[in-house]
Order: structure tokens, then C-alpha cells, then sequence
């Protein structure tokens, strides 16, 4: 069994509108929500063993910020690939994850953690389905727990969708 957990990087700041896409930091509001998600994550025993982050600055900073909850901090790899991936990009991403690391977290942006979620889980919670069909907003969490033995095994349809978390939901005041 493996847990695969997905965390869209916190609101980002537009009042720069000559920034890159790339190089886009977080908004205020997206400050507020990184470190209560991460606490989140740590208080409910969700310590991913690797986390794989984004290149792009809104989500390195939202990993830098939600990584605090944990002592000591998961080992984390920037890839490039995890930066304007599709679903299947963040799949091939996954599956070449190593095998030691039973959780893993990908820290990246919509669409493609929407379409990943929709891809891998056949099953799951049914308020949390419903609440991730509506929207995957910034800063929020699906944890999905996958019957494989290794990452290469990563298969569509096969994940059960266990937990689908907000900053909205958890009551979080960011706005």
C-alpha cells in the first residue's frame, strides 16, 4: 500500500503582472494557509517520506512555509517536470518516485493535480469526491492511498481518494 498526497500550492500574488508565471510568489492569503495545511498534514500523521515540489516559486514557498509542522523536514526534490505538467507528466513523475518512500507528496499546481486525482482514484470518500469535482483550490489536499507495492505500479483508476482537505473547510480565516 502507498499514500500519495497532493498539495495545489498556495494562493499566488498577481499585483505583479510583469512577473513570469514562473517566478510568481505567494499572495498574503496564500502566506496565511501554507503553515496551517502543513499543521494539518503533521497532526493528522500525514509525514510524507519524499516530497516532490514544483520548480516554480509559489510552490517552493508554499512547501518552505507548510514544512515547518514537521521536525525533522521530509527530504524534497524540485523537478522541473512538476512544473506545467499534465496529469500523465505527473504520473510518469510519480512512478519514477523511489521505492523506499512509501508516502509521497507532490506539491504542484491545478489543472493537472485535478485531472490526477479524477485519473487515479476509482473509489473513495463520497463528500470528498464531490467537493474535488467542484473545485481543487489553492492551498488544498487530497490524500489518496494506492494498492501497489511500488510507484511503477501506479495505475488509473485504481487509488481510493481517503481524505480531500481546504483551507476553507478546515476554517481557516485567509481571505
Amino acid at each position: 500500500m502507498r499514500r500519495l498526497i497532493l498539495f495545489r500550492h498556495a494562493k499566488s500574488d498577481w499585483s505583479l503582472a510583469a512577473a513570469a508565471d514562473h517566478d510568481r510568489g505567494l499572495a498574503t492569503r496564500g502566506r496565511k494557509a501554507a503553515g496551517p495545511m502543513g499543521a494539518w498534514l503533521a497532526g493528522r500523521g500525514f509525514r510524507p517520506d519524499l516530497v516532490l515540489c514544483s520548480t516554480a516559486k509559489r510552490a517552493k514557498t508554499t512547501w518552505d512555509i507548510a514544512k515547518g509542522a514537521f521536525t525533522p523536514a521530509p527530504e524534497t526534490r524540485v523537478l522541473r517536470e512538476a512544473y506545467e505538467a499534465s496529469a500523465d507528466g505527473l504520473l510518469d513523475v510519480i512512478r519514477s518516485a523511489p521505492p523506499e518512500a512509501q508516502t509521497l507528496m507532490v506539491v504542484g499546481h491545478n489543472p493537472a493535480l485535478a485531472d490526477l486525482v479524477d485519473l487515479l482514484a476509482g473509489s473513495g470518500d463520497p463528500e470528498a469526491r464531490r467537493l474535488l469535482s467542484v473545485k481543487f483550490p489553492t492551498a488544498a489536499i487530497a490524500v489518496l492511498d494506492l494498492p501497489f507495492d511500488s510507484w511503477t505500479e501506479t495505475a488509473p483508476r485504481a487509488g481510493r481518494l481517503d481524505r480531500f482537505v481546504t483551507p476553507k473547510s478546515l476554517g481557516l480565516d485567509v481571505a
